[in-house]
């Protein structure tokens, strides 16, 4: 899977053979659309996922903070995001609060 062209016509992706799950993506997240989920086959254990695609607002911060090229944001010219709202904020507390995991 490439990097330049969104999958599914989603708003965020991730290119699982770049992540070294190191959490950046998910602590500059300020929806809760990222979190960490348990993978075994992984150095680390963990592996980023997309859990709340419809809530990402196309900030593009997880794509900026990613020190691996593996995540990418849809254009805003081609993608039309969700608003910033109270439950994505609180879902992205929890997060941050459980150590980055999903809730």
């Amino acid at each position: 899977m490439g990097l330049l062209q969104a999958p599914n016509n989603t708003p965020v992706w991730v290119n699982e053979n770049r992540c070294k799950a190191c959490d950046l993506c998910v602590s500059v997240c300020p929806t809760g659309t990222l979190a960490m989920r348990l993978d075994e086959h992984r150095v680390l254990g963990k592996m980023v996922e997309v859990l709340h695609p419809e809530s990402c607002i196309g900030c593009q911060e997880c794509e900026l903070h990613c020190p691996d090229f593996a995540i990418a944001v849809a254009d805003r010219k081609e993608f039309k995001f969700a608003k910033l709202t109270d439950e994505a904020k609180q879902r992205a507390e929890a997060i941050k609060a459980n150590g980055y995991m999903v809730v």
